[in-house]
């Protein structure tokens, strides 16, 4: 089983007319191995490792980077892990060589029994999110912009104007994740524990979209 550390919250909000203030949210798990989910912004390299250090923990030591999508406020910081296998959206490399995955299929990749990543196109069409089981036994869904924060159950609005190159996917999707973990994390907002009354909306905006 893993642990999870969320590092960063992150955050979304409009600072003028043409100017939008964001940073993505960056997490950790530690278990059989070391994972961080979206690197946030090319900015942010000290606060990582900063943070990586508070929770004992090395860039040398990450075994998988994973980029929920290929956005600059998710990858900025990915070279800081040059030990890790990348996964950014639904390319996955090791320094020159790429690896082929049907993510297009559908297929979600292992990376050991309590942490899997999975298509979750929408978003982006090649957005990924990653579920990891805890040692309680909760799955917890990292979802990069699937999902922009809590709000945006009962307000669709922030994630549509967030951009969503496919809306009706981006809907089934955020159902699907919904069904299936107790915890989401955002990308940017607070994590949040996902109820029934969460998924029977999400189940209901799925369905009407269709």
């Amino acid at each position: 089983m893993s642990e999870i550390i969320v590092l960063f919250d992150g955050f979304s909000n409009m600072s003028g007319k043409d100017q939008l203030d964001a940073n993505c949210s960056c997490t950790l798990i530690k278990g059989m191995h070391n994972i961080i989910v979206d690197t946030m912004t090319a900015w942010d390299a000290d606060k990582i490792k900063n943070a990586l250090q508070q929770n004992q923990m090395i860039p040398e030591a990450i075994n998988y980077v994973v980029s929920t999508h290929g956005h600059s406020d998710h990858v900025g910081n990915n070279n800081l892990f040059l030990n890790a296998k990348h996964i950014v959206g639904f390319s996955i490399s090791f320094r020159e060589k790429y690896f082929m995955h049907p993510f297009d299929k559908g297929e979600e990749y292992k990376i050991n029994d309590s942490v899997k990543v999975i298509p979750t196109p929408g978003h982006t069409q090649s957005d990924v999110t990653v579920i990891a089981t805890t040692r309680r036994g909760e799955a917890i869904a990292i979802t990069g912009d699937l999902f922009e924060r809590r709000e945006d159950i009962e307000n669709p609005s922030i994630w549509l104007e967030a951009g969503s190159e496919d809306p009706v996917q981006q809907m089934k999707n955020r159902s699907k994740v919904a069904d299936s973990a107790s915890w989401i994390v955002p990308g940017h907002g607070t994590k949040f524990r996902v109820t029934d009354e969460i998924r029977q909306i999400l189940r209901k905006q799925a369905q009407d979209s269709s």
